[in-house]
């Protein structure tokens, strides 16, 4: 469901609530789903639960996850689900722009680097 880098250098946590925040405004998570648990994931991908519920909490105190006592949490009534395109293409245009610089530092062609970023979407695609 989610992916985590470790290694990416960007906090897990934040690797999380950024996925969490994308998938509901794609429309991917919609009002009322139920996330893994904290155990769960922080088991899933080997990393400290703490971890795991710093991402739950944030995302709670934003409105975009609900907590019911002695159930898993959802995904709140409130968030802000089937965004346009051009504001969620706004969420990556970050890493659109990081990826663009390394590319040029390492002055790779951009054809090359569309064309791995196509095999990247197809991989995702298939799995």
């Amino acid at each position: 469901m989610f992916s985590i880098n470790p290694s990416s250098g960007e906090p897990i946590y934040r690797q999380l609530t950024g996925q969490i925040k994308r998938m509901v405004a794609g429309g991917q998570l919609k009002a009322g789903d139920e996330l893994p648990s904290v155990r769960e994931l922080a088991s899933q991908y080997a990393v400290n639960p703490m971890t795991i519920s710093k991402a739950y909490s944030l995302l709670e105190a934003e409105g975009v996850l609900e907590r019911q006592r002695g159930k898993p949490m959802t995904i709140a009534s409130q968030a802000s689900p089937g965004q346009s395109e051009k504001s969620r293409l706004q969420q990556v245009l970050p890493q659109l722009e990081q990826l663009a610089l390394a590319a040029q530092q390492l002055q790779l062609p951009k054809d090359t680097v569309l064309s791995a970023l196509s095999e990247v979407f197809d991989r995702m695609s298939d799995d």
